[in-house]
């Protein structure tokens, strides 16, 4: 019954309570006896050590439960709790990568927050249908209001309110229901918080009400000419109708419907689950996915039917002691244990020994698997994320997951004493479960240098490595990070147009090459078209580089054999990812072949690559470099009366603020800052405010530093 499935995401930014949203879902849903608590380390979904120690989501968690629709059928919701802090970003991309709807929780008193905002352009990069849910009604400063308003200004969404709240703050009584016109309060004498009155709407909140109801009736009306009638005719309208209309514009992404409550204190957790069946996709609801045909390289559409030829895509890998356990997402035909899979992305033959529904950290093994399921897989021993499944005999290769790049990097050293094969094999485990850690050993410093998404990424990690090797956590000295080093990037400073000679005469054959290619620096006006037409194209093979680095073939009359030019394009690509002079990788760059010579006997593929190379170097030289640095978007929350501190010593980091705002007593500061001069912030705000100011940021752009400014790497002494 595919209609009666829904796969959700739970998305917000950190401490919204999406967890606690989660626990309270579970407990209503029977599926736990016992309500955990964040605060108590005692959640389903938090069952890492170190995110009980940390009192933080730091992994996306799948659990599954059954909730009765209006008729009174189980419907099977799937959900995945995704973490809220922004350095952990790429398991909220994975997550709605597979997800079929969303629901943003946000939090009354913070309204719109930094990662609420990057979340949320995940979803709309993905076209993930939502739900908004403010919770945390009962906290002091609550303002459901002017969090709706937020989402209208700063998320771009157009909300429609279904329920609002009863009271807010210490006066909170609880919920009204604006389709049905009830109030819906808790029965404060009942220990197990599963009961609940429905009562009319009282005197002293009907006006509200009332207005508030011929708002959402101007909403959903977008999605419904039948209710526009209803509304003209000045007739009452159905609750089916409103239903009906909720479901089809957040469906097609028209509208934002936005719920109330306060998940702590179990207001308006049934009536979210409610709306979850009311109005998110099915997997039949989802547009068909698409794939490529490995072989033919033909487009091909998968239907969420368990009749077509089976496609799955991984996700997510966890490493376990008996193996790694394989997040999995089943979009056509039917997956059992046992049978034998192609991973299309590798080619690789896989056999999937058994699968189960995850429940947090506990397991429930299954026989099949249909459309639309989201199951963890083990015995697959060459399948990682973002790699598609699928049938031998009807092979598809699914869109794989882009993740953002990283943005620092530290030097991990470890002590002599631990066992390096054992280290090598652990880290390499780690980076392969998370795409946006990267490694690798710095030819010059032979550092070995991990890459990450914020300090606190790299910290988690760290302490996973330990764990994976057996290293007691408060040991500092066995496994220590480094530094902080900053993921610079470099163009050419100006364009630059010559001919370059490669001749190397040895016994035997020569090898000889000359090429005139011209080294633009492109405008971020020219970079948008070039992706704009690569766009046109519809080739699905064809993809805007993530580096904006393009090369152009413009050689006529042959000058150049046809053969050569895939090598110079290589030779200068390979040029590209670590300059002669600094060495980090070049973006913003067009190179522009459109002359050449050859020889009939000394020319050949390696003398052009090799001559590519030397010209790239050259072209260094000659157009000089421009280098490029980080720039972070922070905002910075406080009490007011610290504002001028955190504005002067965001100045003294050589950063831009964008807008101040203050309300309530509480001021944002918004600016873009370098991020070399970001780390230890956290501490300097700390001491700047007394431990009451918090920030959070995110990846803004590129820009130009000056060398002098510029943290770069120290040149090897010895050499």
């Amino acid at each position: 019954m595919l209609d009666k499935v829904r796969n959700i995401g739970i998305m917000a930014h950190v401490d919204a309570g999406k967890t606690t949203t989660t626990e309270r879902i579970l407990y209503y849903s029977g599926t736990k006896h016992k309500v955990g608590d964040v605060d108590d380390g005692d959640t389903t979904t938090d069952f890492d050590p170190l995110e009980r120690q940390k009192g933080i989501t730091i992994n996306s968690a799948a659990v599954s439960i059954d909730w009765a629709d209006r008729a009174g059928q189980p419907v099977n919701i799937n959900i995945i709790d995704t973490p809220g802090h922004v350095d952990f970003t790429a398991e909220v991309e994975r997550s709605l990568r597979v997800l079929d709807g969303a629901v943003g929780v946000f939090c009354a008193k913070g309204g719109v927050e930094v990662q609420s905002g990057t979340v949320w352009r995940q979803a709309t990069k993905y076209k993930v249908p939502r739900l908004a849910y403010v919770n945390k009604l009962d906290r002091m400063g609550a303002d459901f209001w002017g969090c709706v308003e937020q989402m209208k200004t700063k998320l771009g969404a157009t909300p429609v309110v279904v329920t609002i709240p009863a009271g807010q703050d210490s006066a909170l009584e609880g919920i009204i229901d604006l389709i049905t016109m009830k109030l819906v309060t808790r029965d404060l004498n009942d220990k197990t918080n599963r009961k609940f009155f429905t009562t009319d709407v009282p005197e002293k909140y009907l006006d509200e009400a009332k207005a508030r109801r011929e708002q959402m009736l101007d909403g959903v009306s977008a999605a419904s000419d039948e209710i526009t009638e209803l509304i003209l005719e000045g007739k009452d309208v159905p609750e089916d109708l409103i239903r009906k209309a909720l479901r089809k514009g957040t469906l097609e992404n028209t509208f934002t419907p936005v719920h109330c409550g306060s998940s702590k204190h179990f207001h308006g957790v049934q009536q979210l689950l409610d709306l979850v069946v009311d109005c998110m996709p099915s997997p039949l609801d989802r547009p068909p996915v698409d794939g490529v045909n490995p072989k033919t390289k033909e487009v091909v559409h998968r239907k969420p039917d368990v009749t077509e030829p089976m496609s799955a895509l991984a996700f997510k890998t966890v490493a376990e002691v008996n193996g790694d356990l394989v997040y999995i997402r089943v979009y056509s035909g039917e997956m059992k244990p046992g049978e034998t899979y192609t991973n299309t992305t590798n080619g690789k033959k896989e056999r999937i020994a058994r699968f189960y529904r995850m429940m947090g950290d506990k397991r429930i093994a299954l026989e099949k698997a249909g459309p639309g399921e989201i199951v963890a897989a083990m015995g697959l021993s060459e399948t990682y994320t973002g790699n598609t499944l699928s049938d031998p005999d009807q092979p598809v290769a699914l869109e794989a997951i882009q993740f953002p790049k990283p943005v620092v990097a530290q030097a991990l050293s470890f002590s002599k004493l631990l066992d390096s094969g054992k280290v090598g094999e652990a880290l390499n485990r780690l980076v392969r479960d998370d795409p946006t850690l990267k490694t690798h050993t710095d030819e010059e410093t032979k550092d070995t240098i991990l890459s990450g998404m914020g300090e606190l990424h790299l910290e988690i990690s760290v302490e996973k490595l330990k764990r994976a090797v057996g290293v007691p956590q408060e040991d500092t000295k066995l496994i220590t990070l480094g530094k902080p080093r900053v993921a610079y990037r470099q163009c050419l400073a100006r364009q630059v147009d010559f001919e370059y000679k490669f001749q190397k005469q040895t016994g035997g054959r020569g090898k000889f090459a000359v090429i005139s290619v011209k080294y633009t620096p492109l405008t971020p006006e020219q970079i948008q078209e070039k992706v704009k037409e690569i766009e046109e194209l519809g080739d699905p093979k064809v993809k805007p580089d993530p580096n904006n680095v393009y090369f152009v073939n413009s050689i006529t009359q042959g000058s150049i054999s046809k053969e050569y030019i895939p090598s110079v394009e290589e030779g200068l690509r390979e040029e590209a990812k670590k300059g002669y002079k600094y060495p980090f990788p070049f973006v913003d760059l067009e190179f522009d072949l459109h002359f050449g010579k050859m020889h009939d006997v000394d020319s050949s593929q390696d003398a052009f690559y090799l001559c590519a190379r030397e010209a790239f170097r050259t072209a260094q030289e000659k157009g000089g470099i421009e280098l490029r640095e980080p720039i972070m978007k922070i905002v910075v929350v406080s009490p007011k009366e610290y504002q001028g501190q955190i504005s002067g010593n965001i100045a003294s980091k050589r950063g831009l603020i964008e807008e101040t705002s203050e309300e309530k007593g509480v001021a944002q500061v918004v600016a873009k800052v370098p991020l070399a001069n970001l780390f230890g912030y956290t501490n300097d705000l700390r001491s700047a405010t007394k431990g009451q100011a918090s920030f959070s940021m995110e990846f803004s752009h590129y820009a130009q530093v000056p060398v002098e400014l510029a943290d770069l790497p120290k040149p090897d002494a010895k050499k």
